[in-house]
């Protein structure tokens, strides 16, 4: 018999009713009634983190999103990050990071080299001028399944040309994704170039994938959309 999950924390947030809860060893986030993420596997997140700092220059790397903390563990973990900024606009899901979830992802907030900003990247990255190695977006559910709609912005065009300029010559994205979606694999692939969409099989439904490009070492003209 399946545990019955229990309500550890309950609070409005930016995107609406933010739900933390456990299931006997494994905590749940829920926003506005839809699953979001867990702490069961994390195995999506860290290919996702792997596939860019394998690929990008050795240097900084911009998390968006914290989540449950693996993306910020693992990309600490990498050899080639020297540094992790990680955004992430909901103070409630960077509080459960530093209280219960630390002990999932060995308080990596406590990292000196991780650095948390509390605000919508969509607002903080153009006002930055910040550029990195790479940047791993895992925000919502992906292009086709936002929980917020103003989060779809980042999955245009112009949410497309904010990423590459934030990225160094060579810089690497990663965007994560809970499941296909074709029209966006093509948006990405007229901006920069080639894609590689990675899988990670689920125990239900589709598989979560992973978009991997990168900005060319030498600057072009901007590929015809």
């Amino acid at each position: 018999m399946s545990e019955e999950p229990v309500v550890l924390d309950r609070v409005e947030g930016v995107c609406g009713e933010l739900v933390l809860r456990q299931v006997g060893d494994d905590f749940e986030i829920i926003a506005n009634g839809v699953f979001i993420m867990d702490t069961r596997n994390g195995r999506s997140e860290r290919l996702m983190v792997a596939a860019v700092a394998d690929r990008m220059p050795p240097g900084r790397l911009l998390v968006g999103g914290l989540g449950v903390g693996f993306s910020l563990r693992a990309a600490l973990d990498h050899p080639r990050v020297s540094e992790v900024v990680v955004v992430e606009r909901e103070d409630a899901v960077i509080a459960w990071n530093r209280g219960p979830l630390k002990s999932r992802h060995g308080d990596a907030l406590a990292d000196p080299r991780a650095r948390c900003v509390a605000v919508d990247l969509l607002t903080w990255l153009p006002a930055s001028g910040e550029r990195f190695a790479g940047i791993c977006l895992d925000i919502d559910n992906g292009p086709d399944w936002t929980v917020t709609e103003g989060n779809a912005a980042l999955y245009v065009d112009a949410g497309l040309d904010m990423l590459a300029g934030a990225l160094e010559p060579g810089g690497v994205l990663a965007v994560w994704s809970a499941g296909v979606s074709s029209a966006f694999a093509a948006r990405l692939a007229a901006r920069f170039g080639p894609v590689e969409t990675l899988s990670v099989p689920v125990p239900r439904g589709e598989p979560d994938l992973v978009f991997v490009t990168r900005v060319p070492l030498i600057a072009s003209k901007s590929p015809t959309r």
